[in-house]
């Protein structure tokens, strides 16, 4: 199949993936193509991709444009991946925002690009967790998407044996879940702590409101450049001087905006740029 794949039908796909969702595409990831649109040219008939990219071009193609940008930018999920910046969320973001605050005024936290809601959820079950130090100041969370089918599981909260088998701690997996035949199902009390809604990093973020916390990781390494920079800033748009940043591992803003800066000694934790030094979150001992 990745030979017979025209170069004309090749940028119709790429394009339509860099329009939508960002996500850039290069000739050396066709088998990606390949891998995640099978379904998709089964499910209508096509032969290959070059039919999948004649398709797209005819009116009324919308419903399978959109499924062929939902089978592209599922990515993994699973509870608190990578575990550090859950613990700085946890030891020294959480305490440092609450004291800043008033006792009525709430937290709002967001996790963009939340797929299928692991990581909003771990955030929920730190809340959870965290009330003594938040009392009964309300906290929102709000996880978003472009995928409808990822966002409509998240809703569920229904998970696998090996997906709350991934990062969970036993201890939180029976505090907070129940079995359900073969899967677990987390409680209505987490889960109304998060908010799902569809949409689009490409799109205006300011109908989202204001963030004081933004978990935003594992979603730039898609995006070009000026694709990078142009998300970045507007995120930092919603944020108050102490807000804080998350970042996958992998990724930095380091060359890419001005807006953000690292926190000392933490790896992918960012704050504003010309926040006055008293603002900075440092991780408690």
């Amino acid at each position: 199949m990745t030979a017979s794949l025209t170069s004309a039908a090749f940028q119709t796909l790429a394009g339509l993936l860099k329009q939508r969702s960002g996500l850039v595409i290069g000739q050396d990831k066709i088998y990606l193509l390949e891998t995640r649109l099978g379904g998709i040219l089964r499910r209508e008939k096509l032969a290959d991709l070059n039919a999948l990219a004649d398709a797209l071009k005819r009116p009324g193609a919308e419903a399978v444009a959109r499924d062929v940008v939902e089978a592209m930018t599922t990515n993994e999920s699973f509870f608190f991946r990578d575990e550090k910046p859950f613990q700085h969320f946890r030891t020294a973001a959480l305490p440092r925002l609450a004291q800043a605050r008033g006792p009525g005024t709430p937290l709002r936290v967001w996790s963009a690009a939340s797929s299928s809601g692991q990581e909003a959820y771990s955030l929920a079950m730190i809340l959870a967790d965290c009330r003594p130090v938040l009392g009964d100041r309300r906290c929102e969370i709000v996880g978003t998407d472009i995928s409808r089918e990822q966002l409509a599981r998240a809703r569920e909260g229904l998970y696998t044996q090996f997906e709350v088998q991934r990062g969970l701690p036993i201890q939180l997996l029976v505090k907070h879940f129940r079995k359900e035949e073969a899967n677990w199902r987390l409680s209505e009390a987490i889960r109304s702590l998060v908010q799902f809604r569809e949409w689009n990093l490409l799109s205006d973020l300011r109908p989202l409101g204001k963030f004081d916390v933004v978990f935003c990781r594992n979603v730039l390494i898609y995006f070009d450049q000026p694709t990078k920079t142009r998300v970045l800033e507007a995120i930092a748009s919603l944020m108050p001087p102490d807000g804080i940043l998350y970042l996958g591992g992998a990724e930095t803003v380091l060359g890419i905006t001005g807006r953000f800066v690292p926190m000392p000694g933490e790896r992918g934790v960012y704050g504003l740029a010309g926040a006055p030094a008293t603002t900075r979150v440092a991780a408690v001992a």
